[in-house]
């Protein structure tokens, strides 16, 4: 078997795909060889050779009309990256109960909605298919001020392992545990360079993760080298975070 990530002839769908992460993504599955669908709550540039469609993923009704339309399009549906989520910072005191309902709902119910949708498609299909869920290492340790997002991606990552066991042999569902990644908000979320870099400073790895990498490590759970790959958290953080108490030792070693 030649080591080659071929995607050629694979279509893709990937929800939040036209901007941030899920457009690294995109674009290597393109450079792959897939043919790649992207879909938004509104209208958006996806990148250059990918489709982009309309679609509220909290929405079952529109789910199931989008990946229905993209069988129908192209003949299948053969990998599909749940990447749409995100949060902005709220305290869980403060918070309102609305507000956690629709964290949770984008970050994991969404995923579950998609997955079936998709499911339905590729357990018909000759070859399967291959679903990726985009998580968060906010989901692997506590996440304060992002408390309903770290709990829904901690739910991503066990319903990960659930459909990958209800799914198989035909799907294969894994998970990427992301972390800390440079896009075009980077600095303005974390307050400015001079912060970014000291945030970088802390990683093992001496940087943040630049969004091709997270799409090189979904193009290879989606390709036949990952084949035997399923029920996975694949960790893509640079190493991991360092635990506080080694900055506490240090400091006072240095005083």
């Amino acid at each position: 078997m030649s080591l080659q990530l071929d995607l050629a002839g694979r279509v893709a769908l990937v929800t939040g795909g036209a901007k941030g992460i899920g457009h690294g993504i995109a674009e290597v599955l393109l450079e792959a060889g897939a043919t790649v669908v992207t879909c938004g709550r509104s209208e958006a540039t996806p990148p250059a050779g990918a489709s982009h469609r309309l679609c509220d993923v909290r929405d079952a009704a529109s789910v199931d009309a989008l990946v229905a339309g993209i069988a129908e399009e192209f003949g299948r549906l053969d990998v599909v990256v749940n990447n749409a989520g995100g949060a902005p910072y709220a305290l869980a005191a403060e918070a309102s109960p609305r507000f956690h309902d629709k964290i949770i709902g984008l970050n994991l119910m969404s995923a579950l909605l998609v997955s079936q949708a998709a499911n339905r498609v590729m357990q018909d299909q000759p070859g399967g298919g291959s679903i990726i869920n985009i998580s968060s290492v906010s989901g692997l340790r506590p996440s304060p001020g992002t408390a309903a997002y770290g709990a829904a991606k901690a739910g991503l990552d066990s319903l990960t392992t659930s459909l990958a066991q209800e799914w198989g042999p035909r799907v294969r569902v894994n998970a990427i545990d992301v972390g800390l990644v440079r896009t075009a908000d980077t600095a303005d979320h974390y307050g400015g360079d001079d912060t970014v870099a000291a945030i970088e400073r802390t990683i093992p790895l001496g940087r943040m993760a630049d969004v091709a990498e997270i799409g090189r490590v979904a193009a290879f759970l989606a390709s036949d080298l990952s084949s035997y790959v399923s029920g996975a958290q694949v960790a893509c953080h640079g190493g991991g975070e360092q635990p506080v108490f080694l900055h506490i030792t240090q400091n006072e070693e240095n005083k």
